[in-house]
């Protein structure tokens, strides 16, 4: 039985399709943006070979469609034992340098290098990732011919091929779109909505009325969510802002509104607004409205900097929109962030424009991943013209963020994709690891916006067309934290950054999508305009270094 199933195989493959995968499957070990795991990598590497494998079926049938000449059997027979040949060499070559490619990004985000990848894992774990997606292919024609022969009946061959086709794709469509990812994704909502309703023992209801949550808000603890409370507790306070600049400071105002403290977007911004006057919020010298990530996440990195920067004369909003993390909400629902984010920055905006302007504060916009997404869709120019508020820090845009792909595809000639110029720098600058907003000859204009992108991060460079063409990002000069010895290659660099995309926050703070507090504080200080000492700001840095180590 098996020696039948072994021949049948045999016969079965094509050459073609071998060669093509495997070639596939050796690029898909070279280096992406991110370091991976023997599991990922084999699951990547299995997925690139049935994509090539595919391939090279697809070029045969156009082959035989244009009736070239074919192999006699015997001929045939030889290529296909060369072909195999061939392959298992270059497998194993490839294989045998994954411990070098991988390291090659490890050494540039300081991490320990391997001292091995563990390439007979990745091979193995690639080998039954190939067999599955193969086998799902082979269902897809046996659908296919099925439904042709059917149809074949009643209309034209190649009107029934046509049809079949139809029928198999949507069939197959039909099931990955409404049993199995409806399924996932219901699954990983009640999840995250599960783990959102989680009350931690350490995380207690704020005693200060003047607390978002405490007896006297407008806004039950229970109802704010997890990474909600959290965002209220765990800020600094007033004593710790103190004891760290050595004189007189205030209690920061942190506002938040969870997702079930009202049914709507605009309920839930209107909430916000009236939380923020009962607090004093707009009594302060600087207000941001913060979008969060897609689970209601805020980054501390970029919070709780900012206070201290500010002595604790700061207040922020914000208001969650939905339980799944960004990278899903991204996929699934990323109109509602924006729903909400613009719900609250007009609930803001209306009542910040009604106080006079020398008794009011500056007012800022933050959002970090969809959070930056969703910010940036908040306001329309034309809206804030008359009265502009007076600047945004958007970290780790995603890839389909507007206006950041408006402004980095029309940067000025000569600055790389990962590090846009645009014009006088008056409106817009980037910055990554270094700090690049000092732009000699440069003067700020009265809206200062600053994005602030690291090169290795794949949620903002994962683009589509990577399947076609190379990125611009991986033009000379690259970023300092990619990897010299990455290369594009057609379908193989889209999966692997499709698969970095999903693995984006698993990177040491300061590189991929994990941002570091050091990197925040030079944006926040070139956005505020904020007048420190260049000692006192590394004295900060050094503070929050020290904290995350």
């Amino acid at each position: 039985m098996l020696q039948r199933w072994l021949v049948g195989l045999w016969r079965s493959y094509s050459a073609v399709g071998l060669l093509m995968g495997t070639l596939f499957f050796a690029a898909s070990l070279t280096p992406s943006l991110l370091p991976r795991t023997f599991i990922t990598q084999g699951v990547l590497s299995g997925a690139c070979m049935a994509a090539g494998y595919g391939v090279g079926l697809l070029c045969l049938i156009l082959w035989n469609y244009m009736e070239l000449p074919q192999p006699k059997s015997r001929t045939a027979r030889a290529i296909k034992i060369a072909a195999a040949a061939i392959c298992t060499g270059i497998v194993f070559l490839f294989l045998w340098r994954t411990t070098e490619w991988q390291n090659s990004i490890r050494v540039l985000m300081q991490l320990e290098p391997v001292e091995s990848a563990h390439p007979s894992k990745v091979g193995l774990i690639g080998l039954v990732t190939f067999v599955v997606l193969t086998a799902l292919a082979r269902l897809f024609q046996w659908i296919y011919r099925r439904a042709q022969a059917y149809t074949n009946r009643f209309v034209p061959r190649r009107i029934s091929k046509v049809i079949g086709f139809a029928i198999a794709t949507v069939l197959f469509a039909s099931v990955a779109n409404g049993v199995i990812f409806r399924f996932a994704l219901h699954v990983a909502d009640s999840s995250y909505k599960q783990l959102d309703a989680l009350i931690e023992d350490d995380v207690q209801p704020p005693s200060d009325p003047q607390k978002t949550g405490s007896r006297a808000s407008l806004l039950h603890w229970d109802e704010l969510g997890r990474m909600g409370r959290s965002y209220i507790a765990r800020g600094p306070s007033k004593q710790n802002i103190e004891s760290f600049l050595k004189r007189d400071a205030m209690e920061p105002i942190r506002v938040y509104v969870g997702l079930r403290s009202a049914d709507t977007a605009q309920a839930r911004a209107k909430l916000a607004l009236e939380e923020m006057k009962r607090v004093g919020a707009f009594e302060r010298s600087a207000l941001v409205v913060v979008t969060p990530t897609g689970t209601g996440w805020v980054d501390p990195e970029a919070a709780d900097p900012l206070e201290y920067l500010h002595g604790g004369d700061i207040a922020s909003v914000a208001v969650q929109y939905s339980y799944l993390a960004s990278w899903l909400a991204l996929l699934v629902e990323p109109d509602y962030g924006t729903e909400t984010s613009r719900a609250l920055f007009l609930e803001v905006y209306g009542y910040w424009t009604t106080l006079p302007r020398d008794h009011r504060p500056k007012l800022y916009l933050y959002g970090l991943s969809l959070g930056a997404l969703s910010s940036t869709q908040s306001s329309e120019l034309f809206e804030v013209l008359g009265d502009p508020y007076d600047g945004a820090l958007w970290s780790g845009p995603p890839f389909s963020t507007g206006l950041w792909r408006t402004i980095t595809d029309n940067r000025n000639p000569g600055s790389p994709a990962w590090l846009p110029a645009f014009r006088d720098g008056s409106y817009v600058r980037f910055t990554a690891q270094k700090n690049a907003l000092d732009i000699p000859g440069a003067h700020w204009g009265p809206l200062r916006v600053v994005f602030l992108q690291y090169a290795s991060d794949p949620i903002t460079f994962f683009e589509y067309a990577s399947a076609y063409r190379e990125p611009q990002w991986m033009h000379a000069p690259r970023g300092p934290d990619v990897s010299p010895q990455l290369r594009w290659f057609p379908i193989v660099t889209f999966l692997q950054l499709g698969l970095d995309m999903a693995m984006a926050t698993t990177t040491p703070m300061g590189y991929g999508h994990v941002y570091a507090p050091e990197h925040y504080i030079d944006a926040w200080v070139a956005v505020m305009d904020i007048k420190w000492s260049s000692q006192e700001i590394e004295r900060l840095k050094e503070f929050f270094r020290k904290r995350e180590s």
